[in-house]
Parts: C-alpha cells; sequence; structure tokens
C-alpha cells in the first residue's frame, strides 16, 4: 500500500486546536487579548483549509445521478449537520429553565429567524461548516457539467465579498459558500500542479508563497472569517494571502514528506469528532456555573481547565462517534458481489 502523507493531517489537527481553543477563549472572554489577536490573524486561513483540502482530493462529482450524488452527500454532511444539531440543542436548552428561575430571563438572545439566517444551531453553532461544504459539493456537482466554467470561480470571492458588503443577510448563512467554492477549486488546481512539476520546482514556488504570505501579512494585513463571512483590511489581499498560504504550506508539507506527529495526526484524522463534540461540551460548562450563580467570563482558570478537559473528552469519544454513522457521517461501504456471485444462477 502507499504510505500515507501526514502533510493534510498535521493541518488539519492545527486547525481543529485553532478552533477550539478560539472558542474556550471567546467563552471564557480572553479573545480580544492582543497576543491572541496576533494568533487569530496570522492563522485565518485554517477554516478554509477544509474546502481547499476537499478539493485537493476530489477527482470529479459530475459522475452517477443526481440523486445518488445527493444522497451521499447527505448521509455524509446533512444528517451529521442535523444530528450534532439537534443534540447540541438539547443540552442548551435543558438549561432553560434553570437560568430563567435564577435570573428571571434567558442569559442569551433568541430569536425566530435564527431558523433560517443561521445555519448553526442554537448549542452548536460551529457546525454552520457541514451545511455549508454540503452546499459546496453541491455547487460544484452542478459547476462540473459544463466544461471550463469551473474557471468563473475565481471571481466567486466577490460574490461573498458583495454579501459581506450588504450585511450578510443571506439566508442559512450561505454568504461564504462561493468564496469556499473558489479554494475548493484552487485545491484541485494545486494538485494538478503538484503533478506536473518536479518536488524542486513545486518546493522552491513553496517557499516563495510561504514567504510572501507573511510579507503581505506585514505589509498589508488583511484577514478573512469564513464562520461568519467577515473580511477584514483589504478583501482583495485577503483572498490573494489566503490563495498563498494554503498552496504554499501544502506544497511544502507534501513535499517534504512529513513524519507522523501522534497528536496533531490523532486530532486531524479524527477532526470530525472533534468539531462536533466541542462546543456543547462548552455550554454545559457555562450553564453548568451560570446555574450556581458563577460566570465564566473573564476567568483564566477556566480556559485552563477546558482546553485539556475538553481535548481529552473528545479524544475519548472518538472511537464511540466514530462507530455512528449519523454522526460521524462514516457510513459503512456496501459489499460488492463476487464474481462467483454475480454469475451463479438460481
Amino acid at each position: 500500500m502507499k504510505q500515507r502523507n501526514h502533510a493534510f493531517d498535521i493541518l488539519c489537527g492545527i486547525c481543529i486546536i485553532r478552533m477550539v481553543t478560539l472558542h474556550i477563549m471567546a467563552f471564557c472572554g480572553q479573545e480580544k487579548l492582543d497576543w491572541w489577536q496576533e494568533v487569530m490573524r496570522w492563522s485565518f486561513f485554517f477554516m478554509s483549509f477544509f474546502f481547499f483540502k476537499a478539493g485537493y482530493f476530489n477527482k470529479g462529482t459530475s459522475s452517477g445521478t443526481d440523486l445518488d450524488y445527493l444522497r451521499d452527500r447527505s448521509k455524509r454532511l446533512l444528517v451529521p449537520y442535523l444530528m450534532s444539531g439537534i443534540i447540541g440543542a438539547a443540552v442548551y436548552f435543558s438549561f432553560y429553565f434553570p437560568l430563567v428561575d435564577r435570573y428571571k430571563k434567558f442569559v442569551e438572545p433568541l430569536e425566530w429567524e435564527h431558523l433560517w439566517m443561521k445555519s448553526g444551531f442554537y448549542g452548536n453553532s460551529p457546525i454552520w461548516f457541514l451545511f455549508s461544504f454540503f452546499t459546496v459539493y453541491m455547487m460544484v456537482r452542478y459547476i462540473d457539467k459544463v466544461k471550463h466554467l469551473c474557471w468563473l470561480t475565481i471571481l466567486f470571492p466577490a460574490i461573498s465579498y458583495w454579501a459581506f458588503r450588504t450585511g450578510n443577510n443571506v439566508p442559512m448563512s450561505l454568504g461564504n459558500v462561493f468564496i469556499a467554492c473558489y479554494f475548493f477549486y484552487l485545491g484541485r488546481l494545486w494538485h494538478w500542479v503538484m503533478q506536473r512539476f518536479s518536488n524542486g520546482q513545486v518546493m522552491t514556488a513553496s517557499w516563495l508563497m510561504v514567504a510572501a504570505f507573511v510579507v503581505l501579512g506585514i505589509v498589508v494585513p488583511s484577514t478573512y472569517n469564513m464562520s461568519q463571512n467577515l473580511f477584514t483590511g483589504n478583501a482583495a489581499m485577503a483572498v490573494v494571502n489566503a490563495t498563498l498560504v494554503l498552496c504554499g504550506l501544502a506544497g511544502v508539507l507534501l513535499t517534504l514528506q512529513v513524519p507522523r506527529i501522534p497528536l496533531l495526526c490523532f486530532i486531524g484524522e479524527h477532526s470530525m469528532v472533534f468539531f462536533i463534540s466541542h462546543y456543547p461540551m462548552l455550554y454545559f460548562y457555562k450553564f453548568t456555573h451560570l446555574s450556581f450563580g458563577r460566570s465564566i467570563y473573564g476567568k483564566v482558570d477556566d480556559v485552563l481547565i477546558l482546553l485539556p478537559v475538553v481535548f481529552c473528552l473528545c479524544a475519548w469519544l472518538v472511537p464511540y462517534i466514530e462507530r455512528v454513522p449519523w454522526l460521524s457521517g462514516r457510513w459503512p461501504e456496501k459489499p460488492r458481489a463476487s464474481v462467483a456471485d454475480a454469475s451463479r444462477q438460481d
């Protein structure tokens, strides 16, 4: 068997660690610290990386019937989206009456329009990603059906920027799917490039792109927040910076054939479990403390408690969640009939 290249597992692991740490910092009111803002500024591209990775490994989506494709993407993305959202909402609203009883109102604003304007669930808002991912796959399905239409996706970031400038009033938080589609095809294009040039050429180009990202990050600091479809600084440079660093990092790590880093690779290989599980844990911790009259906001000690606890709990849940297809999206493959069975006559 071909030896597994661990580059993308490492990048996935870093992305998950960044995301979970960000949410812990936000729950504890530490996300505005200057040093943490710098960390976020230099790592803004990591959510885009998942779409880049999907495109890199994608070999095309136009085969088979539309219905079969819809069923497959729904099983792998929509079903885990709905079920993990329901679990998050169950944790969230189980504290409704205790908190209303103590504080005479619920501690967070609830809005009916959340049902059709936001793809995240109360209690598990990060799963917007799964709904956007499903939408991107469906878009790619039909883009691939028209020859050369994929090149138009270079303009798609402008549509996401237009949605941002007009207030992001796109139903189900889907203003980000256009730029996500751009990153998907960027990954596919970079795979094509890496197959047609030597390792030395790819390595040189990749290091140059990483260096350009660093220089531009200093000279023209610009970022893009995919969860909120939020551009800061110069929007065009945010897209350029993300393009440079995604291709650059992927090229360097894939060419170097980096060895397996156990912790990062474990998290990257099981990223779905960490992704869908961590947010309900944070709400359980936060609301439990509020039920006893203690806020975790502004408490550094809670950050130090939550970081190891959440990661350890998610790691412990890996074998259990991955055995549940409607949560993990890992459905068993249908067994193929053998030649003997196919030729056997009743």
